[in-house]
């Protein structure tokens, strides 16, 4: 059963960093493209950001050169660096891995700015 576990989220002043991970497990293969994405409440889920292979990366105009999306093959796991956090980063977190046709989801993780 493939998993895919986020982790590294929590609370952090404006303007801090964050480094989130998501971890695969499950499976031996290693995901076509993986993604970040957000959904904060009463607002509907985000892409935040993505990557294919291992260098092709998008990112959401609203965290262009405040986040970096990384990955570790060798770890089947890929990682969300936040920097110059803002309040409306505020959200639940959650990771996406594409194999195949087949895609899944991590439970979340939350991230929240605030003073």
């Amino acid at each position: 059963q493939v998993q895919l576990v986020e982790s590294g989220g929590g609370l952090v002043q404006p303007g801090g960093s964050l480094r989130l991970s998501c971890a695969a497990s499950g499976t031996r293969f290693i995901f076509k493209a993986m993604s970040w994405h957000r959904q904060a409440p009463g607002k509907e889920r985000e892409l935040v950001a993505g990557i294919i292979g291992d260098s092709i990366t998008q990112y959401a105009e609203s965290v262009k050169g405040r986040f970096s999306i990384s990955r570790e093959n060798a770890k089947n796991t890929a990682y969300l660096q936040m920097s110059s956090l803002k309040p409306e980063d505020t959200a639940v977190y959650y990771c996406r891995g594409v194999v195949g046709t087949s895609d899944f989801w991590g439970q979340g993780t939350q991230v929240t700015v605030s003073s």
